[in-house]
C-alpha cells in the first residue's frame, strides 16, 4: 500500500482528460502536483482549480523530448521535492490504415504513446530506487493494448508495450517497495481524438475517397462511444484506489472482456499438447 499523503506526483497529459481525473483525486488526498502537458491553457485552468487544495506546478512538456524531460524533471525536484509518484498518462490516438501509415506517423504515435512512457521511466526511477522510500507509477494503456481492437495497428502496438512493460516493472519492482499498475480504460470521456487529429502528422497520408469517408465514419463513432464514456473523476478515483492497494491492473468497465477471453483461449489453444 502507498501513502499518497504529502509525496510529490508527476503526472504527463495532467492538464485535460485522464490526467486531469487523476490529479484532482490525488490533490484531494494531499499529493502535491506537477502536471505537464502540451495544452499551456489547459494546463493554466488546472493550476487554478488544484492550487486552491495543494501545491501545484506546471510545464509545458512534449514527452519525447528527453533533455527537455530531464530539465523539467530538475525544476520539480527542486521546488516539490523528490517525484515519488509518476503517472505516464500522456497520449494520442488515431493514425491510419496499416498499409497507409507512414514513418511520421509511427514516430508520434510510438514516440508519445510508448516512448513518452519509457522516457518517464527512464527520468524518475534510478531516483526512486537509490531514495529506497518507496512509491508507485502508473502507465496508461488501453483495452486496445490487451487484446486487438479496431483502434489500429499503430495504437495497438504502443499500448501492448506498454502493458508488457508494466508487468515486467511489477515483477522486478516489488522488493524496491514501488507498486507498478496499469490502466486499461475502455470508453472515457476525454476528447482525446479531436485534441490527437490536431498533432497527428499529415505529411505523406493518401487515402483514397473511400478510406477518408471510412475515416471520418469511425472517428464520429469513436466519439460518441468515448463521450458516453465513464467520467475522467471517477477514473481518477480508480486510480487512486488502484496505489493505495497496489493493483496491477485497472479496467474501467467490462468492455474488453470477450476479447481478452478470446485472445487467452486463441494463445491456449495454440500450444502444443502435453507431453505423454
Amino acid at each position: 500500500m502507498t501513502d499518497v499523503h504529502g509525496r510529490t506526483a508527476f503526472i504527463t497529459g495532467g492538464g485535460n482528460g485522464i490526467g486531469l481525473g487523476i490529479a484532482r483525486s490525488l490533490a484531494r488526498a494531499g499529493a502535491k502536483l506537477a502536471l505537464v502537458d502540451l495544452d499551456t491553457d489547459a494546463l493554466a485552468r488546472a493550476k487554478a482549480e488544484l492550487e486552491q487544495i495543494t501545491p501545484v506546478e506546471t510545464y509545458r512538456l512534449d514527452v519525447r523530448d528527453r533533455a527537455a524531460y530531464a530539465a523539467v524533471a530538475a525544476a520539480v525536484e527542486q521546488s516539490l521535492g523528490p517525484v515519488s509518484l509518476l503517472f505516464n498518462n500522456a497520449g494520442v490516438a488515431g493514425g491510419a490504415p496499416a498499409a497507409k501509415l507512414t514513418y511520421d506517423l509511427w514516430d508520434w504515435g510510438i514516440g508519445i504513446n510508448l516512448h513518452g512512457v519509457i522516457n518517464g521511466i527512464q527520468t524518475f526511477l534510478p531516483g526512486m530506487v537509490a531514495r529506497g522510500l518507496g512509491g508507485h507509477i502508473v502507465n496508461t494503456a488501453s483495452g486496445a493494448g490487451l487484446a486487438a481492437t479496431t483502434s489500429g495497428v499503430l495504437y495497438s502496438t504502443a499500448k501492448f508495450g506498454v502493458v508488457g512493460m508494466s508487468e515486467a516493472l511489477n515483477a522486478e519492482l516489488g522488493g524496491a517497495g514501488i507498486g507498478v499498475t496499469v490502466l486499461c480504460p475502455g470508453p472515457v470521456a476525454t476528447g482525446i481524438i479531436q485534441r490527437s487529429a490536431s498533432t497527428s502528422p499529415k505529411a505523406g497520408l493518401v487515402l483514397t475517397e473511400e478510406q477518408k469517408r471510412a475515416s471520418a465514419e469511425r472517428v464520429a463513432k469513436m466519439t460518441v462511444a468515448l463521450n458516453q464514456g465513464v467520467g475522467i473523476d471517477d477514473v481518477g478515483e480508480m486510480v487512486l484506489k488502484a496505489v493505495r492497494e497496489n493493483s496491477l491492473y485497472i479496467h474501467t468497465d467490462r468492455v474488453m472482456e470477450a476479447p481478452i477471453k478470446a485472445r487467452t483461449k486463441a494463445l491456449l489453444d495454440a500450444m502444443p499438447a502435453p507431453a505423454a
